[in-house]
This record gives structure tokens, sequence and C-alpha cells, in this order.
């Protein structure tokens, strides 16, 4: 089976031309098999797109325009749809063909018999999107709870530094408070010595 991709050369269209170089650069670089049409030169080649387009897939004018791809005879779709199929990952079944060797998606030899219409693929294909989903989010939820356990020695730390601080200021506390009450017995003393001194000079006099 051969893709066909048909497109116009020597369209004026910027927009055309780039969506064309898009599909047919995607293509090469996957190694997968396709034959540009040109419809520009060929009078056949537009007749037979415009022809096998299905209804429901041609613009208001009736003229759809290029890029459009087929698998053989079969209808994939326009370049809107090749980009929404490469996006989603569900390129080959897409484009109808069996998934490369080596690819994300495994099927049986009995699956492989149906594969070119491509709903095997596609559902083979969601399957193991599912599967790497449901891996990545218990990959977050690991992440998470490594992340709260973080935050839990964090805030034990910062616990543990405020009661050692609260611990210092009532050490400092206590320290100045002994220290007021030595500098108020020191005090205490002072005053009785100046009291006693009076009561010394009188006993000089009268000795005198």
């Amino acid at each position: 089976m051969v893709i066909k991709v048909f497109v116009a050369t020597s369209s004026g269209s910027i927009a055309i031309r780039k969506k064309q170089q898009e599909v047919v650069g995607f293509l090469e670089a996957n190694k997968i098999d396709f034959k540009e049409f040109d419809i520009a030169g060929d009078e056949d080649n537009r007749k037979w797109m415009r022809e096998n387009v299905p209804g429901e897939k041609k613009p208001q004018n009736g003229i759809p325009l290029p890029p459009q791809i087929f698998n053989e005879e079969q209808y994939c779709g326009d370049f809107d749809s090749f980009f929404s199929a490469k996006e989603e990952n569900i390129i080959y079944s897409f484009l109808g063909l069996a998934p490369p060797p080596g690819s994300k998606v495994t099927k049986s030899p009995e699956e492989a018999s149906s594969l070119p219409n491509g709903d095997v693929a596609g559902e083979a294909q969601s399957a193991a999107e599912g599967t790497e989903k449901t891996e990545e989010s218990g990959e977050h939820g690991a992440e998470k709870e490594e992340n709260e356990d973080a935050g839990d020695l964090a805030g034990s730390q910062e616990k543990d530094e405020e009661e050692g601080e609260t611990a210092t200021e009532q050490n400092e506390t206590e320290e100045v408070t002994e220290e007021g009450a030595e500098g108020e017995a020191e005090e205490e003393e002072a005053d009785k010595g100046e009291e006693e001194e009076p009561g010394e000079e009188e006993e000089e006099e009268e000795d005198s």
C-alpha cells in the first residue's frame, strides 16, 4: 500500500505550500512510502482528488484544497486531520498503516491482519497511551509524597529552631534577673555602710 499525497506545486498560497512541505517532510523523516500527485499541472490528478474526497470533508465551495492524503483509494484526511493525528501520536492509524517494529504499539498476528483499516492500531495505541498516563500519574504521586515529607522535615526543623530560640531567651532573662538581684543586694550593703559612718564620727568626738 502506498500513501498518495495530492499537492499543488505551483500554489500561490504560502500557507498551502507550508502544509504540503510539512506532510511530505514528515513522511520522508519516518520512511513512510508515499507518492506525490501534482494537481496544478495534471488535470486528471485534480479530478481524481476532487471526486474521491468524501462530501462531508469538502469545503462549502466543494473544492478541497491540497494537501489531501489517501491510502491507495481510501481517503485518510486533509492537513488538519493529519496534524491532529500526529499530535495524538496515532499517525499510523490515520494513514491506515501497521506501526513499524519497535514502536510503542504492540500487536498480535490477528491484530496485524486487521491493521490496514487502522481501527485496531488506534485501540492498541490508546491502551498503550493509557498505560503510560497511569505510570506518569503514579510517578507524580510519589513525587508529591516526597515533597510533603520534605515539607514536614522542614517544618519540624523550624519548630526545633524556634523552641531553641525561646529557651535561649528564657536563659538570658534569668541571667538578667540574677544580675539585677545581685545589684540590689550590693546597693543595700552600701546604704548600710553609709548609715554606720555618722555613728563612728560621734564616738571620736566624745573621746576627744
